[in-house]
């Protein structure tokens, strides 16, 4: 005979997996763990090698936590244009699997945790960096720019540079030249990130009127955009070569810009969907390259 206890305890399970993974899925977790190759490579970068395991950890859990806010607050914040969206409609804010008042605690609570994580642990440089990231994500980016202007990327993109300066913050105490390299990598490497899939998704964005560049400007100048801004990331992944990067980062760093470079002219010269879904793949494993290759440099070499 079953047991009614039993069977409440089944049905129990599910439920509370299905909770906990529409809350992971405001995090992110695609995007989070760009931000978290980028925080470690700085900090690799700037130790010279591999710094104590404490702090990488430490660091990276509240640098998890702090854009992992960030994120669930910008899910928050666009609940309405997300349900319009088939990309984003399933997101538990858009789809009302989770309560805009339970999403909104959720993202301050993690922004918070990741803050006095930092800070206490690491140093309040690190936090004050990271917390600075995630307000300037939510209320520049989602609340001003991206609604506004077709240069929403641009502007906002600064937010998703910053986890090199908090793995940089991290392990020095303070900032130099090479961090703020770091980050210029990453605000140049944004728009041609993003417009690649915005010219992919153009017809979403239209038809909730956010101001992307295809949308605005049309494909063409937007893949004049991607050509123009991918050219001054190769020059500022080249930057980092007279500070103490060795041979190693510059044939890696030559290669992937150069391969970059070559799908940016072809997304120009030969449109269509399929290049630019090309051109954006690639760019996800471009960055994650180019830092991967910045930590072999230090730790074979450091």
């Amino acid at each position: 005979m079953l047991n009614t206890h039993d069977l409440n305890e089944s049905d129990r399970h599910p439920d509370l997996m299905s909770t906990v993974s529409e809350y992971v899925a405001l995090t992110k977790p695609g995007i989070m763990a760009l931000l978290l190759v980028t925080t470690l490579g700085a900090m690799l970068i700037a130790a010279s090698g591999i710094p104590p395991f404490w702090l990488v950890l430490v660091t990276m859990a509240g640098g998890w936590l702090s854009a992992a806010g960030a994120n669930v607050l910008n899910c928050y914040i666009d609940r309405d244009i997300d349900a319009r969206m088939p990309r984003t409609r399933k997101r538990g804010t858009a789809s009302g699997e989770i309560s805009a008042r339970n999403a909104l605690i959720f993202g301050i609570v993690l922004t918070l945790g990741g803050f006095l994580l930092l800070g206490l642990l690491v140093n309040w440089l690190a936090a004050f960096l990271a917390l600075a990231g995630n307000l300037y994500y939510v209320f520049i980016y989602t609340l001003w720019l991206k609604r506004r202007t077709p240069q929403n990327i641009v502007i906002g993109g600064a937010a998703g540079a910053v986890p090199p300066l908090v793995g940089w913050a991290a392990v020095t105490g303070t900032l130099s030249a090479p961090a703020f390299i770091l980050f210029a990598i990453i605000f140049y490497w944004t728009p041609p990130h993003f417009w690649a899939l915005a010219l992919l998704k153009q017809g979403e964005y239209g038809r909730v009127h956010v101001p992307m560049m295809p949308v605005v400007a049309g494909e063409d100048f937007t893949r004049k955009q991607i050509l123009m801004y991918t050219l001054m990331l190769v020059a500022v992944s080249l930057m980092l070569a007279p500070f103490g990067m060795s041979w190693i980062y510059v044939l890696g760093a030559v290669v992937l810009s150069g391969w970059f470079l070559k799908l940016a002219i072809e997304l120009l010269v030969k449109p269509s969907k399929a290049m630019a879904r090309k051109t954006f793949f690639f760019s996800i494993w471009y960055v994650a390259g180019l830092f991967a290759v910045m930590a072999l440099d230090r730790i074979t070499l450091g």
